[in-house]
């Protein structure tokens, strides 16, 4: 899967919602284009050798790996 996570990985509204939050911080922080990179082929920390997109599509909350995200790229805690 390319481009941001889509809602339907994880289901319902609420999981839509801070899926969606969590698709706005990709962008903000690394861009369109490269966020969609780091999304795809960035391998996360702890994950299992898991991208963000197969971690959340495997029912990772995105928080989790956002914060996996922020760590692995060094971004500021009060970015988190």
């Amino acid at each position: 899967m390319t481009g941001p996570v889509s809602d339907h990985c994880t289901g319902g509204y609420l999981a839509g919602v801070r899926l969606t939050e969590f698709n706005e911080r990709v962008v903000l922080r690394f861009g369109a284009a490269y966020g969609s990179s780091v999304l795809a082929d960035h391998v996360l920390t702890g994950f299992d050798g898991r991208t963000a997109n197969q971690a959340i599509e495997d029912g990772v909350e995105p928080r989790d790996v956002w914060r996996a995200l922020c760590v692995d790229f060094d971004v500021p805690r009060d970015q988190w």
